[in-house]
């Protein structure tokens, strides 16, 4: 999989995009991943990207030429008559569920447009992008921690990431599991400060823990 993503703030995907599970992926080639700084695109004076919305009101807006620039080049750049699917992190898209990164995992290429200040021009979301994504009903300062958030989680569920598939497809809210958060789970020691591991976690009848488990998921 190739994801390609746009921000203002290229530096702050230095360490969370490369450790752990992300830099086996890329290390191993199943991930491709590239970061690109929207200012770079841009044609005017110190490489502006955002300016003053029409009609007044607070703060700034990114620039549509910028923006539409850079997606055009990467697109240019990219996989040979394969589209990206673009997405812009926005408050105003529809709420990440599991089943949606099981969509996306199931795709070629992803483009992560990062929004900050106050937004984009109306009119890249209208001509350029497929569709709007956000992570929670809360206000962050830009886009590129719910960009992480949608790489964790949809990098995860490309075969063979985890070593062994069935991890990905027990998560919680997996179809797995009726999309229900995940049961209780222990480790040794059998005995902790008083606290002890269920019976039927020690009998080794795997038909009953199967069904212990079901009953626990929440």
């Amino acid at each position: 999989m190739r994801i390609d993503i746009l921000t203002l703030l290229p530096g702050m995907f230095e360490g969370p995009l490369t450790e752990s599970i992300l830099k086996r992926a890329a290390d191993s080639g199943v991930l491709e991943l590239h970061i690109h700084n929207i200012r770079d695109y841009s044609t005017m004076r110190h490489k502006q990207a955002d300016d003053k919305p029409y009609g007044g009101g607070a703060g700034m807006l990114l620039m549509a030429d910028p923006i539409v620039s850079a997606i055009e080049a990467v697109t240019e750049e990219g996989l040979k008559g394969v589209k990206p699917h673009c997405i812009y992190l926005s408050a105003a898209g529809k709420k990440l569920t599991q089943s949606k990164v099981e969509r996306l995992a199931k795709r070629d290429w992803i483009l992560l447009l990062c929004g900050h200040y106050e937004g984009i021009d109306q009119r890249v979301i209208d001509g350029w992008i497929d569709e709007e994504i956000s992570i929670g009903d809360y206000v962050l300062t830009g886009g590129e921690i719910p960009a992480m958030v949608i790489v964790d989680s949809v990098v995860r569920k490309i075969p063979g990431v985890l070593g062994k598939d069935v991890s990905a497809d027990q998560d919680s809210f997996s179809k797995e599991f009726g999309r229900k958060r995940e049961y209780p789970q222990y480790t040794r020691p059998e005995v902790f400060r008083g606290h002890k591991v269920p019976e039927v976690l020690l009998s080794g009848n795997h038909k009953k823990i199967e069904e212990w488990r079901k009953s626990k998921l929440r």
